[in-house]
């Protein structure tokens, strides 16, 4: 492993980390690492001696640089793992049997079957094991799940999620279907936990996307809408590789007693207050959140998990129930017809 520039001080009060790529989202975590008391101390990539890996290590201050299996071998407490989607089983499992506990990106796997495989290795390591979806972490999803589930809709009836953009490179991973590309794999699955966080797990999905070249059988979704069943509300979700230039994401709730619209739901790091406003028969009001880092708050909580000072808020078996909702919109999208969740 070689190293690049020394390490500004550390505090040495959190973690010891390791990144296995240089992806964009590592510039996100990196500072929320930081911010948490934790120190980045290697980055893993595929060409050690590439100068992207370099430059990648010495803008962030990451002191060593080597490969993927050289940093799970090195003295660490916790890898973070965003390398792309067919990549998350494999080297979470090894970091894990490492001994390293493990953030991977979200979606945690392919499919319900490997993020059991996840969760039981998980269980064998008593390894910390969590799926990175950081918007949950924000102030704003406590709030949302605290006003449904005290009833101040009455009996949701619909919930309607929207998560889409415009990726324009070609060479990115996500027009891959053997890497795990597509767009539910990507923004959709936003959609899906917040249902899932909001409603619980749905009884079965239908579902209708378009395909790249190849299809279902060997393309990926280009964008897809499925609706997934509750026995008294039906949740509609819509996703997106060509939509506007400018990212669109929505929440519209539907309940008996009144309704709830939130755009920019899935916002991570909010550098400027976000809002949603409730209409009932009472009025309409607005409730209001300041700038907040989820970033931040989930790699906290995780760490907090490790250090036994907290429970996890999302342990490896809601993965894999997540996972079997994926599985279904996938499967109901490919074959036309309604899927049961199981």
């Amino acid at each position: 492993m070689s190293t690049s520039e020394p390490t500004a001080d550390r505090s040495g009060t959190g973690l010891r980390w390791g990144l296995l790529g240089a992806a964009r989202i590592a510039q996100a975590l990196i500072p929320a690492i930081r911010a948490s008391g934790g120190e980045v101390v290697a980055l893993g990539v595929r060409d050690p001696s590439s100068g992207r890996a370099r430059a990648f290590a010495q803008e962030w201050n990451v002191p060593l640089v080597g490969g993927y299996q050289e940093v799970l071998d090195a003295d660490l407490d916790a890898i973070y793992n965003p390398l792309p989607n067919d990549l998350h089983l494999p080297w979470s499992l090894n970091a894990m049997r490492a001994g390293k506990h493990v953030l991977t990106e979200k979606p945690l796997v392919l499919n319900a079957a490997e993020a059991q495989q996840l969760a039981d290795a998980a269980a064998e390591t008593q390894r910390v094991l969590l799926e990175a979806f950081a918007y949950r972490f924000h102030p704003h999803i406590s709030r949302l799940r605290e006003l449904v589930g005290g009833g101040e809709l009455g009996e949701l009836r619909a919930a309607r999620l929207s998560f889409g953009f415009s990726m324009n490179n070609p060479e990115d991973f996500r027009w891959e279907a053997s890497k795990g590309g597509g767009a539910l794999y990507d923004v959709g699955t936003y959609a899906v936990n917040l249902i899932r966080l909001l409603l619980g797990e749905p009884t079965a999905a239908v579902a209708r996307a378009r395909w790249t070249e190849g299809g279902a059988a060997g393309g990926v979704d280009v964008g897809l809408s499925g609706v997934l069943e509750y026995p008294e509300a039906l949740a509609t979700l819509d996703c997106g590789f060509d939509w506007s230039d400018q990212p669109s994401q929505h929440l519209n709730l539907v309940g008996t007693r009144g309704t709830l619209d939130m755009p920019g739901v899935f916002h991570s790091n909010t550098h400027s207050p976000v809002k949603f406003t409730v209409t009932t028969a009472a009025g309409v009001h607005e409730e209001e959140f300041p700038p907040f880092n989820a970033y931040a708050a989930m790699v906290e909580h995780f760490q907090q998990v490790v250090l036994g000072e907290e429970m996890a808020m999302y342990p490896p078996e809601d993965s894999v129930k997540h996972a079997r909702v994926l599985d279904a919109l996938f499967a109901a999208a490919r074959t036309g017809t309604r899927t049961e969740v199981g």
